[in-house]
Parts: structure tokens; sequence; C-alpha cells
């Protein structure tokens, strides 16, 4: 998506179409009003008879409007002025975007940076426009032998009130795309399904970002072999029962002028498909599970906004990667295998693997002295049950990082609820046989996976995403959502915005 920013009359820009927000109550936003003057009200009119309601997320496209040089005019109700928030302006925005993404429409003019909401300015607005066209753009039609023609939108324009508030704008936009283009990436990958998408393809995927990288990103990819050698027999054991090969991925950015900064770190759980090994899951919706690498597409299409921004920082992806299956030579319930960190776990139930592989992704990123570590797995269904699918569920050991999480969250409304890491809680791990077990019974699953992976944390900050809940969407419209590179990437930004505001202590 190719955008532009400009600060004249929108009233006259030569567009296909021209994308204005209305309140219900009150007057015309700046840019509706110069463009209802210059079409004798047109917009008071069709307000005024009732002919557009603007409650919240309605779309109006009035085919001809006289006075605009746009062929067409697009009106979006914001709902009432009191009430409008963020939730309401993204849900506005979305329901613009896909209603630009059905016109037979190349270039759009939008004027979403006019609407007033408290403590965001134009640069959050004009990225959420660009963060919503492009997502609204995505069609997965890969395997489809006759697929939909495709949005025919290539450009947008975006209105500014002058010239300090279009760099404003611009810089924003430039933020929206590269994060929609890293959902895009994320989803991309999830919705793959698990014959094409596995531990060989993405460490495939991670060579071909770095190669794309310009030498901003490198690849290092870890086969049986070396894990072997490593001595990481907890993730090897997730994929015994499987043909496809377990692979340990990891991708060094380095942005920062020093080299030897410590870098922050992101954790995928890439288990390309999950049956649940001899722990055998239900049939009913086992083809969602393709998506139990979710947390792995995360961390890549994270990379691939870092790419598209290139903060001035050092950072490690690191992906572990297997397959679940119950063939002759999986795990087996009862069984104790041996973590890269030396601890020693008994597998009660093989559909607990997720924790068993991340746990020496986390060990393994002991050796980058990190600042920080975060990781990311469609780990709990427990997740599910407690926070639905609004919110993902983070627990951690550092109370700055946990803090900048969810700080994160809003300002990329992909928000986090955090929950409880006690010590009380440890207890249910407990095992008669080993170090601890991988699982701790029904009750508060979701913070006791969270407990078992605090294990392997111990030397540094660190918070955990379980992301089952917000990872995809089931039924009529299943597919990947993208979710957490919103978070993860303003995480990231907002670490390098820390460093560099910080005093220069050399």
């Amino acid at each position: 998506m190719q955008f532009a920013v400009q600060t004249a009359n929108p009233a006259k820009a030569e567009t296909d179409c021209v994308v204005v927000p209305v309140f219900r109550d009150g007057d015309l936003l700046p840019a509706a009003g110069k463009l209802d003057d210059a079409s004798e009200r047109l917009i008071g009119q069709l307000i005024e008879r009732g002919d557009f309601d603007a409650h919240l997320a309605n779309v109006l496209m009035v085919p001809f409007a006289p006075g605009l040089c746009a062929a067409r005019l697009m009106l979006v109700g914001l709902g009432e002025r009191a009430e409008c928030r963020e939730a309401g302006f993204l849900k506005a925005l979305d329901a613009a975007s896909e209603a630009l993404m059905k016109l037979p429409a190349d270039d759009a003019v939008i004027t979403f940076a006019d609407v007033p909401l408290p403590g965001r300015g134009s640069d959050w607005k004009a990225r959420k426009v660009l963060e919503a066209i492009t997502r609204a753009g995505y069609r997965f039609e890969r395997f489809m032998s006759s697929p939909a023609p495709a949005p025919r939108l290539q450009k947008l324009t975006l209105t500014a009130a002058d010239n300090d508030d279009a760099r404003r704008v611009d810089a924003g936009a430039r933020e929206g795309l590269a994060l929609g283009e890293g959902i895009n990436y994320t989803r991309t990958l999830a919705n793959l399904p698990g014959n094409v998408c596995t531990p060989r393809y993405l460490a495939a995927e991670a060579e071909a970002l770095a190669d794309e990288s310009g030498g901003m990103l490198t690849a290092e990819i870890l086969d049986e072999d070396a894990l072997t050698t490593l001595g990481a027999g907890s993730l090897l054991s997730v994929g015994r029962g499987s043909v496809e090969p377990t692979r340990l991925i990891v991708m060094h950015y380095r942005g920062a002028d020093n080299p030897d900064e410590a870098p922050h770190v992101l954790v995928g759980k890439g288990i390309t498909f999950d049956s649940g090994g001899i722990s055998l899951k239900p049939g009913a919706g086992m083809d969602e599970m393709k998506f139990d690498m979710g947390g792995a597409a995360s961390v890549f299409g994270t990379a691939k906004a870092i790419l598209g921004l290139r903060p001035e920082m050092n950072l490690v992806f690191i992906v572990a990667a297997a397959e679940n299956m119950p063939g002759s030579a999986a795990t087996k319930p009862g069984d104790i295998v041996t973590t890269l960190k030396g601890l020693t776990v008994e597998v009660l139930n093989t559909d607990a693997e997720g924790r068993l592989a991340l746990c020496d992704a986390l060990t393994y990123a002991e050796r980058f002295e990190p600042a920080s570590v975060v990781d990311i797995a469609t780990l709990t269904g427990a997740a599910i049950i407690g926070l639905g699918h609004h919110a993902s569920g983070l627990l951690a050991n550092d109370d700055g990082v946990a803090r900048a999480m969810l700080d994160a969250g809003e300002t990329a409304q992909d928000r986090a609820w955090q929950l409880p890491l006690w010590d009380e809680y440890q207890q249910q791990l407990d095992s008669n046989f080993a170090d601890l077990a991988n699982i701790g019974g029904k009750p508060a699953g979701t913070i006791t996976a969270g407990c078992f992976l605090s294990r392997f944390t111990e030397a540094y900050p660190w918070a955990h995403l379980d992301i089952a809940g917000t990872a995809w969407h089931s039924g009529d419209n299943k597919g990947a959502t993208g979710r957490p590179v919103g978070l993860l990437t303003q995480y990231l930004l907002d670490r390098q915005n820390e460093a560099d505001a910080a005093p220069d202590e050399r």
C-alpha cells in the first residue's frame, strides 16, 4: 500500500473516494466541514433529513457529490461525540476500511486524523489508519483454484491540519504500514496448513527474511543433531512422534550502534500441528491446531515489522518449532525428560507440550545476556476460559516488564491482562519422580503453565503472553488474527524510546 499526506482542502482532491468520519451530534469535523461547504451542505442535509444516521461504524456511500473533485463520498459514523474513545474509533475505521476494499477504487483520501481522541495524537491515528487499511486488504487464497479478485485500492492519502501535523501523520502512517504488513505476515504463516508450514518451512522463512533484510537480520538454524549435542532434551521430546524434524530458529537483528548492547529477546512457541500426542485431542476442531504456532508466527511478524521500522536496538527472535504427533516413538505420559537447564520433567500430559518446547528456548536465551525476554504461546485453554478472546494472558517475574507490556498493549489496542505468579502456585507442579511435572492440575491452568516457564527464566527479566484466546478466530470467520504483533512491536519501540531518553552514562 502506498500512502501520501496532504494539507490541502480535501474538497479539491481528485480521488476515487473521500472518506469522512461524522459524529451524531455537534459540529462537523474540520475536513467534513470543508467538504460540506464545497458540496452545498450535502453532508449536513443527509444527516438532517435522516438519510444518514451516524451511529458507530455505520457507512453510507454517496456515489456522486456535487462540488467535490472526488468520484465518491463515504460517510462513516462515529456515534456520540462524548463517547468516542479508541475502541469506537477503531471500530469505525475498520468499517470504513472494509467498505473501501469492496469499491472499484484505486485510490482514496481519508480524514480520520481529524477525530478528537483524548491522549492520542495525529501520529497514533494515522498509524491506526494504515494498519487498518493494510489488514482489510488481506486475503488468504493461496489454495483456492478460483480466488476472488484482489482489492483494487493501491494508494491512500491522509489529511493533516498543517505542515507540522503532516510530519506527525507521516511518521505514524509509516509505523502503521510496517505493523500492518507484519500482522498480515503472521496471519499468513498461521493460516497455512500443517502439511505445508512445518518446522523446516519456518526455518526456511527465517532464512528468507534474513536474505531480504539487507544485512540487518541473520538467521541460525539448529537441527536435531545440534539440539542433541546442546542437550535440549525437552524440546526434542515434543517432536519424537513425528516424521517432521524439530528445529530451533534464532534470528539476530543488530540495529544498535554498540554491537554489545544487551538485546531484547522474543521467544515463540512453534508447534506447527498439535495432535496432543499420546494424550490425543478430541477430533472436533482439531484442524485448528495448525494455529498452535501462533506464538512463532507473531515472532516472525514482529521481526518483519521491525525490519520495516529499523529501530536502533539489538533484538533476538527465537522460535522453538516442532510437530506434536502420536507416532510410535512419541513421548508417553509418565516419561521423564531432561531439559537444557538440567532440570528433569515428568510428562504427565503430552498435550502440555508447548511449555516443554519453550523451556529449552528460554534457557537458550540466557546466552545473550538479554535486557528482557518475552515468550509468546498459544499455551492453555484455561486462558480462554478466564479471559475470553479479548485479552491475552500476561505473567511476569519483573514488575517493570509487566507494566511495559500492559502499557504497550493499551497503546497498540492489543491488550493483555496480568495474572499472578505467586509462589503458592508452584507446588502444583511437584512430582514424585522428577524435579517438576509438566502440568499442575485443573485449577489455575494458565498460571501453573507460567509457573513452569518461570523455573527457566531466573537469569533475566521475563514476561509470558498466553495468546490461546487471541491468536485466531473460529467459526465462519476462521483464521489467524495477527495478534499480538501490535503489542510486541510497541513494547520494543517503547524500550528503544526509553533508551533514547535515558541520560548517557558513558
